[in-house]
C-alpha cells in the first residue's frame, strides 16, 4: 500500500492533495465575486518578456488565484519575489535570451485587492516581510479544494 495522507483517509481533500490546475480554476471562479478586473487590464502585458497581452478574458482572476496559492506555499512574499516567480525569458532576436521579471503593477494591484478582500495581510516574521494568508484566505482555499472527495 502506498503513501496516503490522513486527510484522504478521512474522506476530505486538503489544499495540497488537489492538483494545482484544478485548485486554481476553482479559486478563480470564487475570486470573481471578491475581485474586480481594472479597465486597463485588458490592454496590458503581464511582463516585459511577453510579446502580447493575455488572450483569456478571465486571466486576472486566474493570476489572482495562482498568487493566492503561491502566497500559501511560500510564506511571507512581496511584489519582488512574486514578479520573479511569474517572470520569464525575453526573446531578444539574435542575442541570447535573458530572464526578465513580470509586471510589478499587475502583481501589486492584485495583492492590494486580495488585502481589501481580507484574504492576505502584511506581516513581518523575523527578517522576512511580506504578505501571508489570513484565516479567511486559508478557509477560502480549503473550500475551493473541495470538502468531500467524490
Amino acid at each position: 500500500m502506498g503513501f496516503c495522507s490522513l486527510s484522504v483517509i478521512r474522506g476530505y481533500k486538503m489544499r495540497y492533495d488537489v492538483p494545482q490546475s484544478q485548485l486554481v480554476k476553482s479559486l478563480s471562479v470564487k475570486l470573481r465575486q471578491e475581485l474586480k478586473m481594472p479597465s486597463w487590464a485588458m490592454f496590458v502585458k503581464t511582463g516585459v518578456h511577453k510579446e502580447r497581452p493575455p488572450t483569456q478574458t478571465d486571466w486576472w482572476y486566474m493570476r489572482a488565484a495562482s498568487m493566492l496559492r503561491k502566497i500559501d506555499r511560500l510564506g511571507p512574499v512581496g511584489v519582488s519575489k512574486l514578479s520573479r516567480k511569474y517572470g520569464g525569458k525575453k526573446n531578444r532576436g539574435m542575442e541570447p535570451e535573458k530572464f526578465k521579471t513580470a509586471s510589478g503593477k499587475v502583481i501589486r494591484t492584485i495583492l492590494q485587492q486580495l488585502e481589501q478582500a481580507q484574504l492576505v495581510k502584511n506581516l513581518q516574521q523575523g527578517i522576512h516581510k511580506g504578505r501571508v494568508l489570513t484565516k479567511k484566505g486559508l478557509t477560502y482555499i480549503e473550500e475551493a479544494a473541495g470538502k468531500k472527495e467524490a
